[in-house]
């Protein structure tokens, strides 16, 4: 049985919220994609939904049209703002998505359209020859706010009294 593992070790900044991973360009790839990005993003503290739609997506993208063998794919994610960004970095560069190509009853190529839905922005950007970037932006819920301390008696209640 072949054992799949991270080509890099994934790394992480807690000042920027930054990962990045290099993964085989497999099914087994994607699969472990989107179980990298659950779990930062649960260590984080970040909703996972629906940016683990948009990572599996993605990476299943990478995996399937993007695949070159002996080449890999990059998953990164990192906080921008208000904002999740993921990437997805393959060598088929000469392959870009297209949103909508599959009619009503293909069995396949609706993923960009979820991913339209999901996210409020997403595109594609040339890398170095021959790799293409996939990437989408999806608005993070609102950081809570802290806790008011209250310092001193609270209104209403009364200090010990003596008699």
């Amino acid at each position: 049985m072949i054992q799949e593992t991270a080509r890099s070790a994934p790394q992480l900044d807690d000042s920027t919220r930054n990962f990045s991973v290099l993964l085989s360009s497999t099914p087994r790839g994607a699969r472990l994609a989107r179980l990298l990005a659950t779990e930062q993003l649960r260590t984080w503290g970040l909703p996972l939904h629906p940016a683990d739609l948009v990572v599996a997506e993605f990476a299943a993208n990478a995996a399937t049209h993007g695949r070159v063998p002996g080449r890999d794919f990059r998953l990164t994610l990192y906080v921008v703002g208000d904002a999740l960004r993921i990437e997805v970095t393959d060598t088929r560069g000469d392959r870009l998505p297209q949103l909508g190509a599959a009619g009503p009853d293909a069995e396949s190529g609706r993923g960009l359209l979820l991913v339209e839905t999901l996210a409020y922005r997403w595109g594609t950007t040339d890398g170095p020859y021959p790799r293409k970037t996939i990437w989408a932006e999806i608005a993070l819920p609102p950081a809570p706010k802290p806790a008011r301390v209250c310092s001193g008696a609270v209104r209403g209640l009364s200090q010990e009294t003596s008699e």
